[in-house]
């Protein structure tokens, strides 16, 4: 292969973490026609017709409301705490994914960190975290938990999520860590 030429990336090329930030996510549908109508029936998905027309009739208004894919916001969440945690990331940068008693809870959590750090005089690199196995169930239509393995080079943090859908986005409304 020539130098400066494009080549694909595989999954071998992926020596370390791969870096995730929180970002809205449009556009995403179900995988299969038939997956959607088993979520829209359990009370779990959101139908594609608006105005209450019901499915396959062409009096309503269709519209596609596109929710996050809960996984991926769990999964993303997860590691910027264990970031927030460890001090490589400020709880700033995830206000707009957590409530307000969540992020008090956060800068707390920060703060006795830091100042551990501090006094065991540890080393002030960033550590390499991975997200390992994330596991999402909902209770209820716009309710998830999840949790959320994050491993750094030493050990592994379990990070506990309970999600809210609230005006469109998933946001965290309790945090626990392990």
């Amino acid at each position: 292969m020539a130098a400066g030429e494009a080549r694909p990336i595989t999954a071998d090329d992926q020596s370390g973490p791969v870096p995730r930030t929180l970002a809205p996510v449009t556009g995403t549908t179900p995988r299969s026609e038939s997956e959607h109508r088993e979520l829209v029936a359990a009370g779990r998905g959101h139908p594609d017709v608006a105005d209450g027309a019901e499915a396959g009739t062409s009096s309503g208004t269709t519209t596609t409301t596109a929710t996050p894919d809960v996984a991926d916001t769990a999964r993303a969440l997860g590691l910027c705490v264990v970031e927030v945690l460890t001090g490589g990331r400020e709880v700033d940068s995830i206000a707009r994914w957590i409530t307000e008693d969540v992020q008090r809870h956060l800068l707390q959590r920060a703060a006795l960190g830091a100042r551990a750090r501090s006094i065991g005089r540890r080393s002030r690199a960033r550590p390499i975290l991975q997200v390992g196995s994330v596991r999402v169930c909902e209770p209820a239509p716009g309710v998830a938990e999840a949790a959320v393995v994050v491993h750094t080079r030493s050990h592994a943090r379990a990070v506990a999520l309970r999600l809210e859908l609230r005006q469109g986005r998933w946001r965290a409304t309790a945090i626990g860590v392990l």
